[in-house]
C-alpha cells in the first residue's frame, strides 16, 4: 500500500492540475497549472503563464494543452528548469485581449490599438496576483508566451505591464508595432512561420522591427515553409527554455 500510494503521489506531482478562478464579478477563469517537482524550503521558482491559440477556447479546461502541454511535462525539462506553470482557457466567447476577434484581420497596421482590459484578462490578472501570493514564485522571474491568439495576447499584456514580466514569447502573434515602444525593457524571443495562411508574417517582423527600434534587442527565428503551426519547431527549439529561463527581470 506504501508503495501504491508513493507511486500515485509522483503520478500527481507530473500532471497540470485543474482549478478555477472566481473573481468578485463573478466570472470564472478555469486553468490548469503545474508546480515544480521538488519545491525546497526558502527556494523561489519562476512562474510561466503560457496562453493558448483561439482552437482551444472553451469550458472544458483540457483543450489548453493540446500544444504544448507536454513539452512542459517532460522529464527532463521539469529536473532542468523547475517551474511553476499557469495554462488558462480563455471561454469560448472570448478573445484573450480583444473584445472580439479583430475585424480587419491579423496584419499589424490592421490590428487595434489598446483596448481596455477584457473580462478575461482581469480575471487572469488577478489570478496571477492570487497565485503569486500563495505560491513560492520568483516574482522576477514570471513569463509570458503564447501562440496565434495567445501570441496576439503575449504582446498585448507585455505592453500593457511591461513591469510585470522578465521574458515574452509571441509565436505567430500579431500587434500594431506602434504600442511595442511601451515594452522595449521585456525581453522579446518571436516565432512565425514565413507561409503562414493566418497570421501574416509580417506582423512578427513588424514587431521585431518595432522593437529594435526602440532600443530592444528581440530575438527572431522565422521557419521557412511553415504555415500557421509555427509553435511546433518553436517548441523545439533548443534554445527556447535555456533563454527563456535565463531572463530575470530588471527594474
Amino acid at each position: 500500500m506504501v508503495l501504491v500510494a508513493s507511486v500515485l503521489s509522483v503520478l500527481a506531482q507530473d500532471t497540470f492540475k485543474r482549478s478555477q478562478y472566481v473573481s468578485e464579478r463573478g466570472d470564472t477563469l478555469r486553468y490548469r497549472f503545474l508546480t515544480p517537482g521538488r519545491i525546497a524550503q526558502d527556494e523561489t521558482y519562476p512562474l510561466v503563464i503560457f496562453l493558448h491559440g483561439a482552437g482551444e477556447r472553451g469550458n472544458d479546461n483540457e483543450s489548453q494543452l493540446v500544444h504544448g502541454g507536454q513539452m512542459w511535462l517532460n522529464p527532463v525539462v521539469r529536473e532542468e528548469f523547475p517551474a511553476f506553470i499557469m495554462a488558462p482557457q480563455c471561454p469560448t466567447s472570448g478573445y484573450w485581449a480583444y473584445s472580439e476577434r479583430p475585424q480587419k484581420g491579423f496584419a499589424p497596421d490592421s490590428m487595434p490599438d489598446e483596448e481596455a482590459l477584457t473580462p478575461v484578462f482581469r480575471s487572469l490578472m488577478e489570478l496571477v496576483d492570487t497565485f503569486v501570493k500563495e505560491n513560492p514564485v520568483d516574482t522576477d522571474r514570471v513569463y509570458i508566451m503564447g501562440l496565434s491568439m495567445g501570441g496576439m495576447a503575449t504582446f498585448d499584456l507585455a505592453c500593457r505591464y511591461p513591469e510585470r514580466f522578465a521574458a515574452a514569447v509571441p509565436i505567430c502573434g500579431s500587434v500594431k508595432p506602434e504600442r511595442l515602444s511601451r515594452a522595449a525593457k521585456v525581453p522579446f524571443r518571436i516565432y512565425h512561420g514565413d507561409a503562414d495562411n493566418v497570421v501574416p508574417v509580417s506582423a512578427s517582423r513588424a514587431a521585431y522591427r518595432a522593437l529594435r527600434k526602440a532600443g530592444a534587442k528581440p530575438v527572431y527565428r522565422e521557419f521557412p515553409g511553415v504555415t500557421h503551426g509555427s509553435w511546433n519547431p518553436a517548441f523545439s527549439d533548443t534554445e527556447l527554455l535555456p533563454w527563456l529561463f535565463a531572463q530575470t527581470k530588471k527594474d
